[in-house]
């Protein structure tokens, strides 16, 4: 028994020295931050949260979504020093019905500010303009009623659907604005529309050039929307 003694305290001696080695690294790596824990840089940044909700003209339609007005204006923001995040919520051939049934879905991602750009599809079948009003005006009143900022997009509709729908159709959006209160992009396509060297072949959806211009277009109104947030409006 006695020659196994010495081996015994050699043993527990060195057991100790294996935990104090341990209890170092361990306390050395309690605050370290290993590859995949750290928080990604592109969430860390941002302040806020725009959500673009539209159809075709917002998701950017034949090209890709970085090249997209929302991915575009987040750039913009960025380089100036207006740390928002743009969030690409666009649905190709999205009516203003479809708009309205994803207000649920839009307001759970908590934005701060919401670029509304709707109806265009719907002129394009026809619906009735009171039908589009009232879809418009229904998702305006639920982002509002969150405290969300809105900027609403108005568009203009192809006049070959004659005078009388397209004027009704167009003074929606200005209606809407003045009866709810929020911010008016004018025409969104400004500068854009019709011109055949910043749209794609279909003459519809633009290009990355005729983004760059539809952010020159909106970007006022979303610097406003920012300030409105940042004096507590």
């Amino acid at each position: 028994m006695q020659i196994k003694l010495p081996f015994r305290r050699v043993s527990e001696k060195w057991a100790v020295f294996c935990c104090v080695i341990v209890l170092f690294f361990l306390s050395g790596c309690e605050n370290r931050e290993f590859p995949g824990t750290e928080k990604p840089p592109e969430q860390a940044r941002y302040e806020g949260t725009i959500i673009a909700v539209g159809d075709s003209l917002t998701a950017g339609l034949g090209l890709d979504e970085d090249n997209a007005y929302p991915a575009l204006l987040r750039k913009k923001l960025l380089e100036d020093g207006y740390r928002f995040n743009v969030i690409n919520a666009g649905i190709s051939g999205e009516t203003s019905s479809g708009t309205l049934s994803r207000m649920k879905w839009v307001l759970a991602q908590d934005p701060d500010i919401v670029i509304l750009e709707t109806g265009a599809n719907d002129g394009l079948r026809g619906i009735k303009t009171e039908l589009i009003k009232h879809n418009i005006s229904e998702a305006v009143q639920m982002l509002k009623e969150s405290n969300v900022e809105v900027i609403l997009a108005g568009m203009q509709m192809l006049q070959n659907l004659g005078a009388v729908y397209t004027g009704a159709f167009a003074k929606n959006y200005p209606e809407i604005a003045r009866e709810q209160g929020v911010l008016l992009v004018p025409f969104f396509l400004n500068g854009v529309a019709g011109d055949p060297s910043l749209n794609q072949e279909d003459t519809i959806h633009p290009t990355k050039e005729g983004y760059k211009i539809i952010v020159k277009t909106v970007y006022p109104y979303v610097l406003q929307a920012i300030k409105t947030i940042n004096e507590g409006g």
